[in-house]
């Protein structure tokens, strides 16, 4: 599979993982607007936890290792 092309590889990708969905995209989006205003109401009360650029690459950077 790797030896796909990158265009190739994510077309497969993006069936597979539409393939594991058992909700409709309406119903996605729903979900992700409300994370957004659950994210947002948590800045507005200053329980979210705020980090800058660089240090969430660090952490993700350091995940991939």
């Amino acid at each position: 599979v790797l030896k796909l092309s990158p265009a190739y590889r994510a077309s497969l990708a993006k069936e597979l993982l539409a393939s594991l969905d058992s909700m409709s995209e309406s119903e996605l989006q729903t979900l992700w607007e409300d994370e957004a205003i659950r994210r947002d109401d948590e800045i507005d009360q200053g329980s979210a936890r705020l980090d800058p650029i660089s240090g969430a690459l660090n952490r993700a950077r350091a995940r991939r290792k």
